[in-house]
């Protein structure tokens, strides 16, 4: 029940934010301001050193199922190569996890522990087997070699694929991926970009809520 539960406030919430920094210090700063901003979502790729600590100091601020607005959150790993780097992340608290690639061995482990998955998929092919495999989302990457109207054509043969582009989605072209069909979308570089320029993070609360924004007006909430 409660990967259900998780996999529906993901597709609620509809904007993950996946964050990469050059320290743990730096993406825990990155993460609690994009929770400010209103993107509740977090994905902490397994590319920032020390990331099993970002995640662990994340997962015991933040609660999927608080019902304190200030302290609710879903954290979640990204960029997970292989099954022993979901199992060590989600022993950490990560409450999904996401791959840039299909791997048979991580899929079968979350579904194993009742974790949402979103393997990283680029062909028909691919999805077909992700969804063989038990995932309830899969996840465009990278997203930028598509235009959105590619989810309507994959779900020609596969309507029962739940689609995340991740990669090129900007505060331009989110509404179009969430009119085509996508049920969520990560937000990456360009939620971080300027701030990580300018030295200051309060810009990652400013861009995140302009991205809540333009999901909740292309969803009409």
């Amino acid at each position: 029940m409660k990967k259900i539960q998780l996999i529906q406030k993901i597709v609620q919430e509809g904007v993950v934010a996946v964050l990469r920094a050059e320290t743990a210090g730096e993406v825990v700063a990155m993460a609690e301001e994009a929770i400010s901003g209103g993107i509740k979502v977090i994905e902490i790729t397994m590319t920032v050193p020390f990331a099993l600590k970002a995640i662990e100091e994340l997962a015991q601020k933040y609660k999927w199922n608080s019902p304190d607005e200030s302290t609710y959150a879903i954290i979640g790993v990204g960029t997970v190569l292989d099954s022993e780097t979901a199992r060590a992340a989600i022993l950490s608290g990560a409450e999904f996890v996401v791959s840039p690639c299909l791997s048979i061995e991580t899929v079968a482990l979350c579904n194993r522990y009742r974790v949402p998955v979103m393997p990283g998929v680029m062909t028909v092919k691919e999805i077909k087997e992700a969804l063989e495999l038990g995932a309830d989302i899969v996840k465009l990457f990278p997203g930028n070699l598509y235009s959105p109207s590619v989810i309507k054509v994959i779900k020609g043969p596969l309507p029962q694929a739940n689609i995340m582009p991740t990669g090129g989605v900007s505060l331009q072209n989110l509404g179009e991926w969430i009119k085509e069909g996508a049920v969520a979308v990560g937000i990456g570089s360009d939620l971080t970009n300027d701030a990580v320029k300018a030295q200051d993070y309060s810009l990652i609360r400013k861009k995140a809520a302009a991205y809540v924004n333009a999901y909740r007006q292309a969803k009409e909430i």
